[in-house]
């Protein structure tokens, strides 16, 4: 037991936690928490931001490439609600975030004096967006709620999570106990539900596999392709889970997005779908007649969306799971026969069709993938070359390529990306946007600077919200309003910060993404491009 103020036990707690970063926006009601990380400052780096939003968005850009917590510091009301849209996000894409959240004194709690700050029930706010929320009591509390929030972000799904310590007990002093974290052992599935699976596999004749996010959360990217091997079933992955084996491997056959995507050739014809951290949306293709296998940490997702065809929902750890239903099968069978050809066909007749659909937006997709390093992170924003890439542009490894999931967040992409390069500052980080959302975060350019976070902002600039544009083209009989932007000069905005800026249209784009590389500093490129078709206006 030592005794120390309820900001120092916050602080010292995170410390035994292994939180080595945080993103925060300082207020008054968490000065004291300031103060305390300035006498760790040496073992714990704060970045702070420009908005509050970007303290959310780069604590899970920092989750989502490492895995580990992505943890933001904030003021409450404002400051907490403009946090929202990254932990909105992170929930949608299942990222331990913890939102640490100031409050106004517990003596003024319910009583709607209009304190600064104050929101009648704050931790209501969060509830749906939250796996957990806790407001704390008392000082003693706070080493032992700090220690459950991080519990919460390790074990189960993934979710983030919500903290709140009213202003009075981060100033108060209390004997507390320091609590030694304990790594939450991962979830094994039930014996007799992989006898079961494994015996479905072996004797299927065109099984496939349909992997999420949940797979690369847990790791599982070897335990998934020596499975697919042995099966030689073809791999589809979600948005999320893009990465989780490489898109050059014989057996991957691409991404499905909306209405696009390779299931439509292999849903019909298979007989068994392993479906393992997604949830399985309804629009895959899957055969009446086909069976469900589907592997999940969230028992609530096993045969939401096809409970009749779910013949053996698996709760437990992705990469445990796969594991054993390898093994199990190794000990009953001998791999199944190659399906080069078959598999290969889908490949090639997807990639064809992405093609026809978006030439222009490959070009540009191919140029990038081309350019860029093997482990090269991607921040795939809320826009064209960003809803085309889901689709054309090949991820060799996992937590390499990044999304807002379906919370389709417009400007998450640069802010998440200066999180990312936070926790990998070696490796190339890139961020696409379009002008619109960039200019929900271009104020981040300081945060940048400030302290040396080197990423390249790819910039794609139409002049308008390209995508509400293309509907009322194509939906509105031309019925234009609310879409057309009048925007900055990108390049002297970047400058004005201190960024390097280089201005470029498509046909120029090799040449310009080249001298963004070059440059060891924050860097913008602006790209010119026109309105284009979306992928989800396709029928």
């Amino acid at each position: 037991m030592v005794k120390l103020t309820g900001a120092q036990s916050l602080v010292r707690q995170l410390l035994k936690e292994n939180v080595t970063t945080i993103f925060g926006l300082p207020g008054f009601q968490i000065m004291e928490v300031f103060d305390a990380l300035y006498e760790v400052r040496n073992n714990i780096k704060l970045i702070h931001t420009r908005h509050e939003q970007a303290t959310s968005f780069m604590a899970d850009g920092y989750a989502k490439v490492t895995g580990e917590p992505g943890v933001a510091l904030v003021v409450p009301g404002p400051g907490a609600l403009n946090a929202s849209a990254g932990i909105g996000t992170a929930y949608a894409s299942s990222s331990p975030v913890l939102l640490i959240s100031g409050q106004i004194p517990s003596s003024s709690l319910g009583l709607k004096k209009g304190e600064t700050h104050e929101i009648d029930d704050q931790l209501d706010s969060f509830k749906s967006i939250t796996k957990w929320n806790h407001r704390v009591k008392k000082v003693a509390e706070i080493p032992g709620s700090v220690n459950e929030a991080i519990r919460q972000l390790k074990s189960g799904r993934p979710r983030p999570v919500e903290l709140e310590v009213p202003f009075d007990l981060f100033k108060d002093s209390s004997e507390v106990e320091l609590i030694e974290p304990v790594l939450p052992s991962p979830c094994r599935a039930h014996s007799s539900d992989i006898r079961r699976a494994a015996d479905i596999l072996i004797n299927s004749t065109s099984p496939a596999i349909i992997a999420g996010g949940g797979a690369i959360i847990a790791n599982a990217a070897t335990e998934l392709a020596n499975l697919a091997e042995f099966i030689q079933a073809p791999v589809i992955t979600t948005q999320n889970g893009k990465g989780i084996i490489p898109e050059t491997h014989h057996l991957s056959v691409g991404v499905n997005y909306y209405t696009l995507g390779p299931s439509k050739l292999v849903g019909p014809k298979c007989d068994v779908v392993l479906a393992v951290g997604t949830r399985l949306l309804s629009d895959l293709h899957i055969s009446d007649s086909a069976k469900i296998i589907h592997i999940d940490i969230d028992t609530s997702e096993i045969g939401r969306n096809y409970p009749i065809q779910t013949k053996i929902g698996i709760v437990a750890d992705a990469k445990n799971a796969l594991g054993q239903l390898l093994q199990q099968m190794k000990g009953m069978s001998q791999p199944k026969s190659l399906r080069f050809e078959e598999i290969n066909q889908y490949r090639t007749q997807f990639s064809k069709e992405i093609r026809l659909c978006a030439p222009d937006q490959m070009e540009i997709i191919d140029t990038l993938r081309s350019e860029l390093n093997d482990d090269a992170i991607l921040i795939s924003g809320i826009t064209n070359i960003g809803y085309w890439s889901h689709l054309g542009y090949p991820v060799r490894h996992p937590r390499s390529y990044i999304t807002s999931s379906y919370f389709a967040t417009l400007g998450f992409s640069f802010p998440t990306a200066l999180g990312a390069k936070v926790a990998h500052p070696d490796r190339q980080v890139v961020a696409i946007s379009g002008d619109g959302g960039f200019m929900y975060s271009f104020q981040e350019l300081s945060t940048a600077v400030k302290y040396g976070i080197n990423v390249i902002i790819l910039l794609f600039n139409n002049n308008s919200y390209g995508a509400s544009e293309w509907d009322q083209t194509h939906k509105y009989d031309e019925r234009y309003i609310g879409t057309d932007l009048h925007n900055p000069n990108f390049v002297k905005l970047a400058n004005s910060f201190g960024v390097k800026a280089i201005k470029t249209d498509s046909d120029n784009f090799k040449s310009g993404l080249r001298k963004a590389l070059e440059v060891d500093a924050p860097v913008l490129l602006e790209v010119t491009i026109p309105t284009m078709m979306p992928p989800f206006q396709i029928v």
